[in-house]
């Protein structure tokens, strides 16, 4: 496949919890078409299958133009958060059934003793152990023989699940025997869906190591499901391009291999709009960014250092631990959807409950009752009733209004603006929920959000966007084209990538050169032969290495990067070097008479994809003009509001707030005296006014 062949077009796709984005990008131009389809929560892939019908009919396109479909959902995550996969079941080693119930023996809450423990994915009654053991060195101590797996699977049989996960002990360093426990179930169950432990993620520490399994298997029926109706609809419509998968670390996979690993994609979506904001700001000049991804139903946060994405594999699902690593976000409920309340206090509240897309905010015309952010925005006057979605869609201010006013009879709000004030207050309160997020996040790694730019995106992130960044002393915003689909086009951008791990106990003494360098070479092979399985849209690959390491006796670990000399070379002071100064960075010392112990080796291929390039913008002649003006209530007080067309803002072209701009999916709040400014690829940069501008303009 020639990916960049003229009239060729690659589709992103993210569903989220209210609309379901769209980004069409056109190699030859850089050329991007966006597009927003309500979503289907009941059944995701219609809503996927109705948008891309739209965009061939009105765009004129033939189904062979489609060279590439890449899809984001967070079917699996809402899955498991909801409890609503697959019945599992789950086999040990003997002894072990408890590994649920005890998991790390830590309260969820330490300062509250009434909170519930949280409930396993699989009751203790379908929790089954089996005589097989293998030590830490690999000695066998007991291995079930065919009998022993006769009546497991007679147990299975009766049982009458879905799926099955098996972990036991040790088998991150041994697989053997876990393997052969899960193929000997395959055997006598066929039709089973069964999950090993060891081919899922084989890192130590088995409580977090059976929690990836089960989430995996539990969603596994459910996703085979979604992609089996998601590629029947794609076929349907005659569009024979090969489908891939968003990934948790920013990356894609084949659509087979996402239904072999589906906890690989969970948190897809908003790693994707960090793949796109990387791209962004590339043209924008910011190396340190922080990106607000607003959607329906949350407010993403995520940090991007010199081009390159924050990861963590510490992260939770719903009430279990992901130990995969993910692009670092951190999403509170507060999205556009996000219901407006009053608590028994009569505090104003904001989420996390969510309207959704059915009914969705009360100005949407759908039954809804309680009002959300989105009737917020309307309501003090950012939003445009009319021309919402480009006109697609009319947006109801009077109920907004209405369902306002009952909150501000609520707060003891009176008057002919208490349904705007009302509002008001509530983008205050989501606004320092936001911020307050952005500041405990980063704290955590001793850094200040103020040494940032912020990049928003998603439906309400360019609206929001200037709202955070004042209230947490951010002096630069980002805002790029497109950015209410952003993480759709971000699927579009991202290569294909996987993890690989091994989990071993190796001083860094001396010989420990030849140890590391026979794991390394066996992760390489592992995923030199998954990439090349991968499909013809990969042209290189390339590996990124890293190490965890720690001194002796300790607990946890601290990660190291290989760059690529590194690797090659494995030059153990250079690694030691490189281990003192992150343990110096963390906790202030280094420990020069404790051994250095690598525990886990690290390994990520990438398969690079052809890349697609912004469309470039003309250079402005002049400022540009408004094409209407409009009252917004803003702290406090009315104000008259200019609002631009975001197609009539050329590359240099700028202009100071408070001011408006429209485009077909979203709208720019520019609060006042904050001046905004276009750079060649469309990005919208809003700078605070200086310290003088502000009192003056006070």
């Amino acid at each position: 496949m020639n990916a960049a062949q003229d009239g060729k077009y690659r589709l992103g796709v993210d569903v989220g919890g209210t609309f379901t984005d769209f980004a069409l990008t056109e190699h030859r131009t850089g050329r991007i078409i966006s597009h927003k389809e309500p979503s289907v929560p009941s059944d995701p892939s219609r809503a996927v299958e109705r948008g891309l019908a739209t965009l061939l009919e009105v765009h004129d396109l033939a189904p062979s133009d489609i060279e590439l479909i890449v899809h984001g959902t967070t079917l699996a995550v809402n899955a498991i958060i909801q409890r609503r996969g697959a019945r599992l079941a789950l086999v040990v080693s003997q002894g072990h059934r408890g590994i649920l119930e005890i998991g790390r023996a830590r309260l969820a809450n330490s300062y509250d003793f009434t909170v519930k423990k949280e409930q396993p994915l699989v009751p203790r009654n379908l929790v089954f152990d089996l005589n097989a053991r293998i030590m830490f060195d690999g000695a066998v101590v007991a291995e079930p023989g065919p009998d022993d797996l006769d009546a497991l699977a007679e147990k299975l049989r009766i049982a009458d699940i879905d799926a099955v996960a098996v972990m036991l002990l040790h088998s991150y360093a041994h697989p053997e025997m876990e393997l052969a426990v899960a193929e000997g179930l395959r055997d006598r169950l066929p039709g089973l869906r069964v999950t090993a432990s060891s081919q899922i993620w084989p890192e130590r520490r088995e409580y977090e190591r059976c929690s990836v399994a089960l989430m995996n298997a539990y969603v596994q029926p459910l996703m085979e499901d979604y992609l089996d109706s998601l590629l029947a609809g794609v076929r349907g419509l005659g569009v024979d391009a090969p489908i891939y998968i968003t990934t948790n670390n920013g990356g894609t996979l084949s659509l087979e291999t996402a239904r072999q690993r589906p906890i690989d994609t969970v948190l897809s979506g908003p790693a994707s709009g960090v793949v796109a904001a990387m791209a962004a700001a590339d043209s924008a000049g910011a190396t340190r960014l922080l990106t607000v991804d607003i959607g329906g139903t949350s407010a993403d946060f995520a940090r991007i250092e010199g081009n390159l994405p924050h990861y963590t594999t510490q992260t939770q699902i719903g009430d279990f631990p992901l130990v995969v690593p993910v692009v670092d976000v951190r999403a509170i409920g507060a999205g556009g959807g996000s219901i407006v309340w009053v608590d028994p206090q009569g505090v104003l509240k904001v989420g996390p409950e969510s309207a959704g897309a059915d009914p969705g905010p009360v100005c949407y015309g759908q039954n809804g009752t309680r009002p959300t952010i989105t009737d917020c925005y309307l309501t003090i006057g950012l939003l445009n009733p009319e021309n919402f979605l480009a006109g697609r869609m009319h947006l109801d201010a009077g109920a907004a209004e209405a369902a306002l006013v009952g909150i501000a009879e609520q707060l003891g709000m009176t008057g002919p603006d208490a349904a705007r004030r009302a509002a008001d207050a509530a983008l205050r309160v989501a606004t320092a929920m936001m911020s307050t997020e952005l500041f405990k996040s980063l704290a955590e790694f001793g850094e200040d959000p103020r040494d940032y730019a912020l990049m928003g995106f998603g439906g309400a992130g360019p609206t929001h966007a200037n709202l955070i960044a004042e209230e947490s002393g951010i002096g630069t915003v980002v805002l790029p084209p497109s950015s209410s689909i952003f993480c759709a086009l971000g699927a579009t951008l991202a290569d294909v990538k996987r993890d690989y791990i091994r989990s071993d106990s190796i001083p860094l003494t001396d010989s420990a050169r030849n140890a590391l360098r026979t794991r390394f070479d066996a992760l390489t092979k592992e995923a030199q032969n998954w990439i090349a399985s991968e499909g013809d849209i990969i042209g290189s690959a390339r590996f990124e290495a890293s190490l965890d390491m720690r001194y002796e006796g300790q607990a946890f670990n601290l990660g190291v990067v290989l760059r690529p000399e590194l690797l090659a070379s494995l030059d153990l002071d250079e690694i030691r070097e490189g281990f003192h100064r992150e343990h110096e960075k963390i906790y202030g010392f280094r420990d020069f008479d404790s051994v250095i112990e690598v525990t886990t080796m690290r390994l990520r291929v990438v398969g690079a994809v052809s890349s697609v390039t912004f469309q470039r913008h003309a250079v402005a002649a002049q400022t540009p003009k408004p094409a209407a003006h409009r009252s917004v209530f803003h702290a406090g007080r009315l104000h008259d509001v200019p609002v631009y067309s975001r197609d009539m803002i050329g590359t240099g072209g700028g202009f100071t707030g408070p001011a408006l701009v429209e485009q077909a999916d979203t709208t720019v709040w520019l609060l006042p005296g904050w001046t905004a400014c276009a750079d060649e690829i469309g990005n919208l940069i809003l700078t605070a006014p200086t310290a003088a501008e502000a009192r003056h303009d006070g």
